[in-house]
């Protein structure tokens, strides 16, 4: 269960979870509070989408109970700590058996104070402390977000399992073998840096844009941030400011990202926070190198430390720079990087859900 389907990664890893376990052999119900965002059309056709027609929290407890009492599901798993905390109260409300499994998609003390709703920044913390204990499992996606749910949760670590969010290379490759017109990835053209994520605080695209007017001075470069958000006006203010407008394209969410990846010079990461980074691993699926910011959590550990790909201090333009210039001076094997990528295949992951799930 998710809020919505959007394009962020918790709801990417829901939608592979769902494909995953149905392929399992699982029936599976994918529960929305609200069913909108771009990856309705990826929810597998023969798994059910429930739409509880939430616009609050209200009536998303409301309907989850319901639910629960009329469909008697044997476990939910509920993804992001609102969606955790509304279904440990609806189990209680609707005195079902259900086995609740929640799972911490982010860094909380990093994203709860930036939470828009007033009431999330006040009250998300506070309820995670309270209610977490209630559920039958309870699973983060990097040990750096489990370190972090423990200490804002007051949890015992030991009791956090952590199950790294995964990609299906094969669909990586498939989506990476699609034709793609653009005139900027046609022969002889300038090389191409390629970041994707929604256009927000967390992903910190003003220090991209920073490091590549310092990178493109000291090289021919362009610039292509796939995604859509809050910040794009001010982006392409400060893109303009900086005089690299003319070599910047927002192109807006994209339904497959991996013809862009594989066929990038380079794939950067500029984020403040993660809870994972799972465009990290979709990008090591396509062979695109790599640089990234040494945020908390996750690209540390997708990248094996730096052994995958440059790790630099956030905020930092000037290393950003720096690095996105030695790695298009010195690319890796893109091989050594797929094999990275396959390292977080879906299978075992299946497996371990299926085993916290009591499946």
């Amino acid at each position: 269960m998710v809020y919505g389907l959007g394009q962020g990664g918790a709801e990417r890893a829901t939608i592979r979870l769902a494909r995953g376990l149905r392929d399992a052999g699982h029936a599976v119900d994918v529960v929305v509070a609200r069913a909108e965002g771009p990856l309705l059309e990826a929810v597998p056709p023969d798994a059910r989408l429930i739409d509880l027609r939430a616009g609050s929290a209200g009536v998303w407890l409301r309907q989850l109970v319901r639910y629960l009492r009329t469909e008697r599901p044997s476990s939910l798993l509920a993804g992001m700590e609102v969606a955790g905390t509304i279904a440990l109260v609806a189990r209680k409300l609707a005195r079902s058996k259900v086995r609740v499994v929640v799972v911490n998609h982010n860094t909380l003390s990093r994203h709860t104070p930036r939470a828009k709703r007033w009431k999330e920044r006040r009250l998300l913390e506070p309820a995670v402390r309270r209610l977490y204990p209630q559920a039958d499992g309870i699973v983060a996606v990097s040990e750096g977000a489990a370190d972090d749910l423990a200490a804002v949760g007051r949890i015992p670590r030991s009791q956090i399992a952590v199950i790294h969010n995964w990609v299906v290379p094969e669909d990586a490759l498939a989506g990476a073998r699609e034709p793609l017109d653009h005139p900027w990835f046609r022969p002889a053209e300038p090389p191409v840096v390629v970041s994707a994520g929604r256009l927000t605080e967390q992903k910190d695209f003003p220090t991209l844009l920073r490091a590549f007017r310092i990178a493109r001075s000291a090289r021919p470069l362009r610039l292509m941030i796939l995604g859509e958000g809050d910040e794009r006006v001010s982006l392409t203010a400060m893109a303009n400011e900086l005089g690299v407008a003319a070599d910047l394209q927002l192109p807006g969410y994209v339904p497959n990202p991996y013809r862009y990846m594989a066929r990038a010079s380079l794939f950067a990461m500029s984020s403040a926070w993660e809870g994972f980074g799972n465009v990290l691993v979709e990008a090591l699926a396509c062979g695109a190198p790599i640089v990234s910011t040494d945020c908390p959590s996750g690209p540390a550990e997708i990248l094996g430390r730096g052994r995958f790909g440059r790790l630099v201090p956030v905020g930092d333009s000037t290393a950003l720079a720096a690095a996105i210039l030695a790695t298009l001076d010195d690319p890796p094997e893109p091989e050594r990087l797929r094999s990275r990528a396959r390292e977080f295949d879906l299978a075992g992951a299946i497996e371990r859900y299926e085993a916290i799930l009591g499946l």
